[in-house]
């Protein structure tokens, strides 16, 4: 299935839902959703159907809460409303997150949230200024605030996914210390950060290597996910100029990498 993931990432769906003999997956507009389908369709060397289908986004929704739980992660519990477990986040060392699953924007249940909150636990963040780029839900900087970082700039240049990110800081007590901006990373102000995150997808990664090394200050370290097996060589090459790769983690057909700045070392 790494080549259909790989397929899918061209047509930016809003979300993947998967099950043992089927894929449902979501688009914003039912143009994406067909131009998708006919690429897929036009696969034939694969073994798949593609089938256009409308979904309201309530339904969708509705279908995705239904049995959601906690997700828990090292030390971080991603938990939506219902699922929040009182016990749990009192526990000494324990971070609940709270995370409302709407359309599009990520609850911690699919692999490259899991491998980045892991990754984000190797570092001390006491202190740190973190980038979440491609924010979606806001989880990731919510887990960076909650793990010590002193400020989390969040952006993201779909203006649903912010307002999801907000409603997400209010039930997480306001999250002071984050900022959330409708923004295309690309083109933000050249600041550097101690931390930089990206759950992106391998092909924009690929793109944007010297970019978001860029965003990195001198020593610093960037989190990436979004990668399958067969992107992670060709996306790891692109920021070998700037960084060294410190760790990889890896699940199902899903990789994630903490690099560090080597600018200091030239």
């Amino acid at each position: 299935m790494d080549r259909l993931s790989a397929a899918l990432d061209d047509f930016t769906p809003s979300a993947i839902q998967e099950f043992d003999d089927r894929w449902f997956v979501f688009f914003g507009s039912s143009e994406d959703r067909d131009r998708a389908a006919a690429a897929l369709s036009a696969m034939t060397h694969e073994d798949f159907a593609a089938e256009p289908m409308d979904v309201a986004d309530e339904d969708w929704a509705r279908r995705s809460q239904q049995g959601l739980g906690a997700v828990e992660v090292g030390r971080v519990v991603i938990a939506p409303p219902w699922a929040v477990d009182g016990r749990g986040a009192s526990a000494p060392g324990r971070i609940t997150v709270v995370i409302q699953p709407s359309m599009g924007f990520g609850t911690g249940h699919h692999a490259t949230t899991r491998l980045c909150t892991a990754l984000l636990q190797r570092l001390d963040l006491s202190g740190r200024a973190v980038l979440d780029v491609g924010t979606g839900s806001g989880v990731l900087a919510l887990t960076a605030r909650a793990l010590g970082a002193r400020s989390v700039l969040a952006v993201d240049d779909d203006p649903d996914a912010i307002e999801s990110a907000r409603g997400n800081l209010a039930l997480n007590g306001g999250a002071v210390g984050i900022e959330l901006r409708v923004a295309d990373f690309r083109s933000l102000p050249a600041n550097r950060f101690d931390v930089v995150v990206a759950n992106l997808t391998g092909g924009l990664l690929t793109r944007s290597a010297g970019v978001l090394a860029g965003a990195v200050g001198p020593g610093g370290t960037l989190v990436i996910s979004g990668v399958t097996l067969e992107e992670e060589a060709a996306v790891l090459a692109e920021f070998a100029p700037w960084m060294a790769v410190v760790e990889r983690l890896a699940e199902d057909e899903w990789r994630a990498a903490l690099l560090r700045d080597t600018s200091q070392d030239r």
